[in-house]
């Protein structure tokens, strides 16, 4: 199992830098510096082991060796296949089909994306724990942004922090719109009746949806969707309070004679990879249920 390495020729800009300096301006977070160093990882410079006070010099050769990740032994390894639509040594997208977790739960212990990346990981040699930075609703299928390892991850979070990481979803809403397009700004919470359902509540969360709408039916529309927040359930959750459920939601009031699971796909995914410093952008063609849905409204 290969641990995961990272190295840097020391630039003029950077000389005289220590090395603690160096790797936090390189967003190292402090708690992988203290795993690196008591928990079997090394940082060399030009081959030799230092500790984080060493001053570097331009053209020093600095080498970081992060400590093998400790994985959930719960999460247990499972020959699923998984569309993989991009992977690099430091991230993976995935594809994922409708009425699959994201990662186990209570009623669905296994058969979850987490499941087969743990197996896939072990068949590549991949030494990391499964690190799922975008999650999806177990029956709404698309994109998912995976980390292959802790320090991805990080640098991942800092993306969504900042709102850096975008994704569009196409879904099937009830009724007819009223507007082609809209902003839907209304703070979501969870339902006290439910450790499950959520809804719009003055004491919630700040809560921004965009959608337009590409093609309105008789009873329901095609509408593609952004989001400004992230919040749980958050286009669901939105769609129902305005009145235009999604079609297949059962447990937020939309109508179940076409679809038995939420009509919605997770289309575009869009971020600044940490690693390559550029944009990368994928989409993903909607699944069969949804277009059949689509070829029957019309």
């Amino acid at each position: 199992m290969r641990q995961y390495k990272l190295s840097w020729i020391v630039k003029s800009s950077e000389n005289e830098k220590t090395i603690k300096q160096f790797l936090v301006e390189k967003q190292i977070s402090r708690r992988a510096l203290t795993k690196i160093k008591f928990q079997g990882g090394s940082i060399k410079v030009n081959g030799i082991e230092k500790n984080v006070r060493y001053v570097l010099k331009f053209g020093d050769r600095l080498e970081v060796e992060f400590p093998e990740e400790a994985k959930n032994e719960q999460l247990t390894k499972e020959n699923i296949p998984l569309d993989i639509l991009y992977e690099d040594r430091d991230l993976l997208v995935v594809n994922k089909p409708p009425q699959m977790n994201t990662i186990p739960s209570r009623e669905h212990p296994g058969g979850s994306i987490a499941n087969a990346l743990a197996y896939y990981y072990e068949q590549k040699g991949i030494s990391a724990a499964v690190h799922i930075v975008t999650r999806l609703d177990r029956n709404t299928s698309g994109l998912l942004l995976v980390a292959k390892h802790r320090h991805a991850h990080h640098l991942c979070s800092i993306l969504q922090q900042k709102n850096e990481i975008a994704r569009s979803y196409e879904g099937v809403a009830s009724g007819v719109f009223s507007k082609k397009e809209d902003v839907i700004d209304a703070p979501i919470g969870r339902k006290l009746s439910s450790i499950i359902e959520r809804e719009v509540r003055d004491d919630g969360k700040r809560a921004v949806t965009k959608y337009e709408v590409l093609q309105q039916f008789h009873d329901a529309a095609h509408v593609k969707i952004w989001l400004e927040t992230g919040r749980t359930h958050q286009i669901r959750v939105h769609f129902s309070y305005i009145g235009h459920p999604l079609l297949g939601d059962e447990l937020y009031g939309g109508p179940t004679d076409l679809m038995k699971r939420q009509a919605l796909h997770c289309s575009e995914l869009r971020f600044f990879h940490p690693f390559l410093h550029k944009e990368l952008h994928f989409n993903a063609p909607l699944p069969l249920d949804l277009k059949q849905v689509l070829h029957l409204l019309e």
